[in-house]
């Protein structure tokens, strides 16, 4: 009776483990299942998280009221890599974590910098673009040179929630930093006075220069805050993000990012 009873205890836990592991999906499927990857192509449909006020990266044109820019042009490259249709959301840089949290979007593609504080938050991709920090300035004012910025009197201007933001908080020790956030921009405030300089990085730098004639570009001495530029995505999405690493390896590879990047002036700064 006591070994028969052992066999039944044995045989009754068997089948409970049996039963477990038949209801439970294998965990590649289930993955593949919940991945964003997924979603995406079963639904047909990419939103992609662009900030429509970035010059050369994702810009709304005044005219034809088109976003362009690299990744606009990226986001449809994308798109029709996935073969599905795209819907930008607008969306900024002090919003796309929120953002994306919300799921609001399955992707911001926007210049984004990939810094270690905003990569406790979201995931972010292999880097495309890599660019330094630069400062605007009207020609013939009262800033000429780098050394004249920091200090006292001078009043720099930045994008809030940018990841220039906080450098330049720790930077500036003299000058008074400003912010500001859209609907506001950090040129409109050197045009009206309130900023003598204003900090950016490579494309917008370009971009201010060819639009406006009194923008005038000053360099650092060497690289300033080099910052690598990705795409980003929520956390927690392996199967999604290996996808998005491929799409960057690919475009590097076959010249896409290139293509695009030069057709945007922004050859200088492609990542390798």
């Amino acid at each position: 009776m006591k070994t028969m009873k052992t066999l039944s205890k044995a045989a009754l836990a068997g089948a409970i483990a049996a039963a477990g592991l038949a209801s439970v999906p294998a965990p590649a499927e289930a993955q593949s299942q919940d991945s964003r990857l997924y979603r995406v192509t079963s639904s047909g449909k990419l939103r992609v998280c662009q900030y429509p006020n970035y010059y050369a990266i994702s810009y709304r044109s005044p005219t034809s009221g088109e976003i362009e820019g690299i990744d606009a042009d990226l986001s449809k490259e994308l798109a029709r890599e996935l073969g599905v249709e795209l819907e930008i959301v607008e969306s900024s840089f002090g919003t796309f974590i929120a953002d994306l949290q919300a799921d609001k979007c399955e992707i911001g593609m926007f210049g984004i910098g990939a810094t270690l504080t905003r990569a406790q938050a979201v995931a972010f991709s292999d880097p495309y673009l890599i660019s330094s920090i630069y400062a605007v300035v009207k020609a013939g004012g009262p800033v000429q040179t780098w050394d004249d910025i920091d200090q006292e009197g001078v009043r720099v201007v930045v994008t809030l929630g940018s990841y220039i933001e906080p450098f330049m908080r720790d930077y500036l020790k003299k000058a008074e930093l400003v912010t500001v956030a859209p609907p506001a921009s950090r040129e409109g405030e050197v045009v009206a006075g309130r900023a003598e300089v204003l900090m950016t990085d490579y494309p917008t730098s370009v971009k201010l220069g060819s639009l406006f004639d009194w923008a005038q570009t000053i360099e650092p001495d060497g690289d300033l805050r080099p910052t690598p530029y990705s795409y980003v995505v929520p956390q927690g999405d392996q199967i999604w993000l290996n996808y998005v690493n491929l799409f960057v390896s690919t475009i590097k590879l076959d010249g896409r990012l290139e293509k695009f990047a030069e057709k945007n002036a922004l050859g200088p700064i492609v990542a390798p």
